[in-house]
């Protein structure tokens, strides 16, 4: 008889099979987050450490909130010098310029010094003002992003421009542990980065994976529906995930690259199903960025990609095959028609 595990209490239930006593799990504070694996067939400690130093080692190479960092040095040397950044770096840069230009800048990794402006998720937190905004968002755009694949270098073409891989790093991050767990011949085993999650390998009973979808308008852990498949990744964007509250209005921290304001479209939460976890993140940023119908025009030409919306109306919209794989079971959601 399967039942459900709770992973990250604010993301997803996944249901286990391998007995408790078989089990690995190790959490860990990484990424800036709340990082939990567990091995439920296959793999030792061992696995784990390997998996936790290489959640350090990209933590170290990309994180925009420590010193010392790549890309603290490529943001230092903006307007002035290209700095040479290792592969990792380079990769996950060039990636989420992909997804800046496949979506016309919605998502953009030049966002940094909005998200700085706005501090949401820190003790400085505020609603900056119309010409602070103003003066920010000239600093924004993608295209003056230059980079030498040759020299493995990264140049920011104007002063003050600040790039931020908070919406795609932990995506290659799950990957590589992905990597991680199939060098060491796990055969199943669960990773959730802060949200991030990757469901690996094949249960014991055969039976398929489940995986919860957050209710938006729940701080309390609460899902909406579950995701039934095989080895998967699930990444979701969503205006609960950070925010404040001032004179009564939550301004959360997807922002809009245009107006400078967090963005309000009518979705809540976009949720992306596929088996690249830097693709599902990147594209969960993206996709709530541009929208309902736009967003979901992207999913559907992408192959194995499919995505759930939510919006403020508790209605669930589903891209195309969807419909195969996910179930409401919060009965106050409904399916648009």
């Amino acid at each position: 008889m399967s039942k459900f595990f709770p992973i990250a209490a604010f993301l997803f239930l996944c249901t286990a099979c391998a007995p408790a006593l078989a089990e690995i799990n190790r959490t860990d504070m990484v990424l800036g987050t709340v990082c939990t694996i567990r091995l439920l067939e296959g793999g030792s400690t061992k696995t784990t450490d390997e998996i936790f130093a290489r959640l350090k080692q990209i933590e170290d190479r990309m994180s925009v909130n420590k010193e010392g960092t790549e890309l603290a040095a490529v943001n230092a040397a903006a307007g002035k010098t290209a700095v040479k950044v290792s592969n990792d770096t380079f990769f996950v840069i060039s990636k989420a310029l992909d997804y800046a230009r496949l979506t016309d800048g919605a998502f953009d990794p030049t966002v940094g010094p909005l998200v700085k402006l706005w501090g949401i998720g820190t003790d400085n937190a505020r609603v900056p003002s119309k010409s602070e905004i103003a003066s920010t968002l000239v600093l924004i755009g993608y295209r003056n992003v230059e980079l030498d694949k040759a020299a493995r270098t990264i140049k920011l073409l104007r002063s003050g421009m600040r790039l931020d891989l908070g919406a795609i790093a932990k995506g290659y991050a799950a990957d590589e542990c992905s990597r991680i767990l199939e060098a060491h011949k796990v055969k199943s085993a669960i990773v959730d980065l802060g949200g991030n999650v990757l469901v690996y390998g094949k249960k014991k009973d055969g039976s398929l994976w489940k995986v919860g979808v957050q209710d938006p308008s729940s701080d309390r852990g609460e899902y909406i529906g579950i995701v039934t498949g095989p080895s998967m990744t699930i990444v979701t964007s969503g205006v609960y995930e950070r925010y404040f509250m001032q004179d009564g209005i939550r301004y959360h921290h997807l922002l809009d690259t245009k107006t400078g304001f967090p963005i309000q479209n009518g979705l809540t939460s976009v949720s992306i199903i596929t088996d690249s976890s830097i693709d599902a993140d990147g594209l969960s940023t993206s996709v709530f960025a541009l929208g309902l119908e736009k967003g979901k025009k992207l999913v559907e030409s992408l192959p194995g990609v499919k995505a759930v919306f939510i919006d403020s109306n508790q209605k669930v919209y589903l891209s195309g095959g969807a419909d195969k794989v996910f179930t409401i079971t919060n009965k106050t959601f409904s399916l648009a028609k």
